[in-house]
């Protein structure tokens, strides 16, 4: 009888549990350049735009135009009203190296941001933003554990570790799913010194299956459920100290259900159609040509840069 009791408090606490699935969406530790074709790239993450058309840019220099998730190429976008010169000029990211003596994260790398907020009271946020919007459908699966996470369903806990300073502004994240749309989750402040686990539990989570409301959806070319990093967003109260702020990121963790238990098709449908392919391909497309054109402006005038230092070319 004690056996018989023993499990069937097993089995509940496995009910309540569910087959929760754990993943890193994303460690910036792992983003580190190690492309020895392309310097200071990402080998895994790199895109090509070198094909878009840049009327401005000759051909030996479009060939140069490539970037990826290493840290340092990601963008900090400050609120409108916040966009002074020296403020834009101070809020960047840089590869930050944690010591190998520390008690967490030893010798590994994070994502180091600084902010420079208005010192005027009046409330603020930095968004902190990847170089490009990361591929949700991609064939290859290159950023799978690069910012994508396939196959979820209903989310159940995020995880961040983050170091703090004792600032008391604010973190969120943005997550984005397989029809585009974003969600903003507010993971709490960052009044603390040191590496800290900043959770949020979805409270809109319902346990009991016998709760939820079952719907039966069409499957292709329905996109595969996902669910891919957008950003960080760092909130700054107007009652709260202005000037630089700091802090870093180390990873992002998703725990959820799956949202479908098999994934092998009798028929490769995608194969078939490529309906996805095609889809994404526009996205893509549109993309590239957006990054194409910033990258060549800020390539075009670090060249006008280096022209006035260093005077015209023989």
């Amino acid at each position: 009888m004690k056996r018989i009791f023993i499990l069937i408090t097993g089995m509940l606490l496995l009910g309540a549990i569910g087959w929760a699935e754990e993943s890193v969406m994303i460690d910036f530790g792992q983003l580190i350049p190690d492309s020895d074709e392309y310097p200071g790239q990402h080998e895994q993450t790199i895109i090509d735009f070198s094909d878009v058309p840049i009327a401005q840019l000759p051909e030996e220099d479009r060939e140069q135009m490539r970037t990826s998730l290493a840290i340092e190429n990601w963008e900090v976008l400050l609120a409108s009203s916040s966009r002074r010169m020296d403020n834009l000029s101070n809020s960047y990211v840089r590869m930050a190296g944690v010591r190998e003596d520390a008690r967490q994260f030893a010798g590994e790398a994070a994502m180091g941001v600084r902010v420079r907020f208005p010192e005027s009271a009046y409330n603020s946020w930095a968004l902190v933003r990847p170089p490009f919007e990361i591929p949700g459908f991609d064939p290859e699966r290159r950023f799978d554990g690069y910012g994508v996470i396939r196959n979820t369903g209903s989310i159940r806990q995020i995880r961040v570790n983050v170091y703090g300073l004792n600032f008391p502004h604010r973190l969120s994240i943005l997550l984005m799913d397989e029809n585009n749309r974003v969600q903003e989750i507010m993971l709490g402040d960052l009044e603390f010194d040191g590496w800290n686990t900043l959770v949020w539990d979805n409270p809109n989570y319902i346990e009991d299956v016998r709760n939820r409301e079952l719907r039966v959806m069409p499957r292709y070319p329905a996109s595969e459920p996902l669910q891919k990093f957008d950003g960080f967003r760092i909130y700054r109260d107007k009652e709260a100290i202005g000037g630089d702020f700091v802090t870093y990121v180390k990873d992002v963790t998703l725990v959820y259900d799956l949202a479908e238990l098999d994934e092998e098709r009798d028929i490769d449908h995608e194969e078939l159609w490529g309906i996805l392919s095609e889809r994404e391909r526009q996205r893509r497309q549109a993309e590239l040509s957006r990054l194409g054109r910033i990258q060549s402006l800020r390539f075009i005038e670090e060249r006008r840069m280096d022209d006035t230092l260093n005077g015209p070319l023989d």
